[in-house]
């Protein structure tokens, strides 16, 4: 009857020193051939598909514009800084960047929607349906009647909901808001298509709503007093506890021998 004698311990130390060997020259081999395709033409980065949301950025223009800030093959290519590179692209919001073997990328791209404009009229500021502000080439525009936001630092956000909270209840009596401002002190200025300004005073937006609701629901009837329409309206002051105060275009409360002393 056989036995299993134990290997010998020579042996042992010979099989793992075999194993570690074979172990290291591939590893090495792997290495080799790593470096060697990580360097080599054949994976150079020779093609970009672009996808998604291109309407202001076409994949000519994007190809010629990011490729040249692209460095290293398909293998040793940062993703994270071909992101960067699109995303500083006029217009575009988010990009996603793949690999696409043996030597192309795959990008998709996200768009700003623009909804306003920010700022002054000299400035190229924008604001994106999810209130961010965007520099870009205001004459791309699809459309030119965007309302003009204005607020402090870091408020486009609120503005917007404001101005978009607003609007529809405006729009009743056929009136646009033309431009919308927060001021430093939290207030808020409207002023319409027709020119004319609106002093809402400062709260919350049910607060606010609710002041304009209630100047809009009687201004028609108000106005007609004088023979006007709404769009005579010159201004208007709703920071009144009561009530407000408005101007009409052509109209004055004025005797005319006071009249005659306010033209002194």
């Amino acid at each position: 009857m056989s036995q299993n004698l134990p290997t010998p311990l020579d042996v042992k130390l010979m099989n793992i020193t075999a194993y570690a060997l074979m172990l290291g020259f591939v590893i090495l081999l792997v290495g080799t051939v790593s470096v060697w395709a990580a360097g080599h033409k054949l994976f150079a980065v020779r093609g970009i598909t672009v996808t998604g949301d291109v309407q202001h950025s076409n994949a000519v223009s994007l190809r010629a514009n990011v490729a040249p800030r692209l460095s290293g093959t398909f293998f040793t290519l940062d993703i994270n800084a071909a992101r960067q590179a699109f995303e500083s692209v006029s217009w575009v919001r988010s990009a996603q960047v793949h690999r696409d073997f043996p030597n192309r990328l795959k990008v998709t791209l996200e768009e700003h929607q623009a909804v306003a404009y920010w700022g002054r009229e000299s400035d190229s500021a924008l604001v994106n349906s999810y209130g961010e502000v965007f520099e870009a080439n205001v004459g791309e525009l699809d459309q030119d009647s965007l309302p003009r936001l204005f607020g402090p630092t870091g408020s486009a956000a609120k503005v917007l909901v404001m101005e978009q909270t607003l609007q529809p209840h405006f729009a009743a009596l056929s009136l646009n808001i033309e431009q919308l401002e927060m001021t430093a002190h939290g207030g808020w200025r409207v002023r319409l298509d027709t020119d004319g300004v609106i002093e809402l005073g400062s709260g919350s937006t049910t607060q606010v709503l609710a002041r304009a609701d209630r100047f809009l629901k009687t201004l028609t009837q108000v106005v007609s007093r004088y023979g006007r329409t709404p769009e005579a309206l010159e201004t208007a002051d709703l920071r009144h506890e009561d009530g407000y105060a408005i101007r009409l275009r052509g109209v004055t409360t004025l005797t005319a021998d006071a009249q005659k002393k306010q033209a002194r």
